[in-house]
């Protein structure tokens, strides 16, 4: 039981390490887009009614 229990907790450890590595990539996939974006469109003054 104790062998189980050993091998669960260490396949949660490797998910865990993986899925860490893989919320950092996302993050940095999103700063990388955010970057490639440029500036927030919230700051440019709307176009002009005709």
């Amino acid at each position: 039981m104790i062998e189980d229990l050993n091998g669960t907790v260490t396949a949660q450890w490797k998910d865990i390490d993986r899925l860490k590595r893989e919320i950092e990539r996302l993050g940095d996939r999103v700063a990388n887009a955010e970057q490639s974006i440029g500036p927030d469109q919230g700051d440019e003054p709307p176009p002009p009614h005709w």
